[in-house]
């Protein structure tokens, strides 16, 4: 296994992993407005439902960052992170997929992003296999 994280894999993860701290950043403090918010974003069932999937996109975002990091001091343990992060990445998207594939809400603003992160993963994740 080569100790070189190609770019485009870096700048997912970084994306992807940025992007789910910042979602979270936001999301706790309340500084969306509502129209940009999710459907039923004030039922309390909701709410929880959202946030059951903060422990699983922390665990992302440690796991990618930690993958990047690894990678730019040219450690070969990187890529088991890197796996981890993308399977996990791939799980949180096709999570909120079925949810709003089940509630019939089909809502683009919300489906792009979790189609993203749902389908992403998959163009990195045979390579990094392929190398072990």
């Amino acid at each position: 296994m080569t100790t070189a994280m190609r770019r485009p894999l870096r700048s997912f993860l970084l994306l992807v992993d940025l992007g789910f701290l910042a979602y979270w950043l936001v999301t706790g403090l309340r500084l969306l407005p509502a129209a940009w918010l999710y459907a039923h974003h004030d039922d309390p069932v909701m709410v929880a439902w959202n946030f059951s999937f903060l422990p699983l996109d922390l665990v992302v975002s440690a796991t990618g960052l930690a993958a990047v990091a690894l990678a730019a001091r040219a450690d070969a343990r990187w890529s088991r992170l890197a796996l981890v992060s993308l399977a996990f990445t791939s799980a949180s998207g096709l999570n909120a997929i079925a949810f709003w594939a089940l509630r019939g809400d089909f809502e683009l603003g919300w489906w792009l992003p979790n189609l993203v992160l749902l389908v992403g993963p998959w163009a990195f994740m045979p390579s990094l296999l392929k190398a072990r």
